[in-house]
């Protein structure tokens, strides 16, 4: 085996927590092991990277975490980093602690930051680490497919309910701007609408017809799917159903719920070849690129240019959902 590009390698979490980011911690270490580099932890990400608040990590430290949620390093979000000031402080704990490349586990934000410290010529490599599924250069981002089946699980449960006092029910589920995971679990759970803020809303069609419709073939109980991009959110989605309808909807936030758990097998596999490429393109000297899947292959890209990527709802499962909800 010949001798990596660098020798010593952090690693840490940034933004909102998503399954399987330990499942990636896990992969980065044992990846750099079997290299035979030294991993460090950064714990509450670039928070963390300011003040030099690390750890060293092991074998023994990372056993067993792949089925754990959350994330063993924590996660912070950085005001100060934000500054040039601060890009600086966590430049100087990088020497300090003589890091040749650091690896991150996040979103958009957590690739900017990446690219603030490789401007300051350190190695770096990003790993798509986020619920909402929202970075352009990958179709799938750890932590996805779990929320989905959390979401799913919950909303089986609520449509027990909502069957047996023949109601109508309005979900909001996360997805900050984006609508992949509302349009998934609409697909999944045979929702009667779903909303999503990447779509204009024509109310009557989209979300009014399809419950007259569905009152007419016969159903009494009605599942509304909504993002919580979407303007007004799901209280207002409620409002102008009842205002259309006299029905009374019962209203439910599913909330940060969406982020916890064990991670599913997707979620852990996934994270597992990301980490495991992350640390190999350092190894080969690689210095400024994200970590992506398309379609069933693993490939990288500069970071700048997935940043400037555009990334919109899958048109297939669109063009499904649209065509089993009814709505022409």
């Amino acid at each position: 085996m010949e001798k990596p590009a660098v020798q010593r390698i952090g690693v840490f979490t940034s933004g909102g927590d998503a399954p399987g980011m330990n499942a990636a911690i896990r992969s980065v270490v044992r990846t750099c092991l079997h290299m035979g580099i030294e991993c460090i932890g950064i714990r509450r990400g670039y928070h963390g990277l300011i003040n030099g608040d690390f750890m060293p990590l092991n074998f023994e430290s990372v056993s067993g975490l792949s089925r754990r949620g959350g994330t063993m390093l924590y996660s912070a979000r950085s005001e100060d980093f934000k500054a040039k000031q601060g890009q600086e402080r966590a430049g100087a704990t990088c020497k300090l602690l003589g890091l040749d490349a650091l690896v991150g586990i996040g979103g958009d934000g957590t690739f900017r930051g990446l690219l603030c410290l490789a401007q300051q010529g350190l190695s770096v490599i990003g790993i798509p680490g986020t619920i909402d599924n929202d970075i352009a250069c990958s179709t799938y981002t750890i932590g996805f497919d779990s929320a989905c089946n959390t979401a799913l699980e919950c909303i089986d449960k609520l449509r027990d309910t909502m069957q047996s006092h023949e109601r109508c029910s309005v979900v909001e589920v996360m997805g900050r701007h984006a609508g992949h995971v509302a349009l998934n679990v609409g697909v999944a759970c045979g929702a009667t609408a779903v909303l999503v803020p990447e779509q204009p809303i024509d109310f009557e069609a989209d979300v009014i017809e399809p419950i007259r419709r569905a009152r007419l073939a016969g159903r009494t109980h009605f599942m509304i799917i909504v993002a919580e991009g979407v303007q007004g959110g799901a209280y207002e989605v409620a409002k102008r159903i009842t205002e259309a309808t006299a029905m009374d909807p019962r209203v439910t936030i599913l909330g940060h719920v969406q982020r916890g758990g064990a991670p599913t097998a997707r979620d852990r596999i996934a994270a597992t070849y990301m980490g495991y490429e992350a640390v190999r393109l350092l190894a080969e000297g690689k210095r400024c690129r994200v970590v992506a899947l398309q379609g069933d292959e693993y490939v990288n890209y500069d970071i700048t240019e997935a940043l400037n990527m555009k990334k919109g709802l899958d048109p297939q499962t669109y063009t499904v959902m649209r065509a089993l909800t009814g709505v022409k």
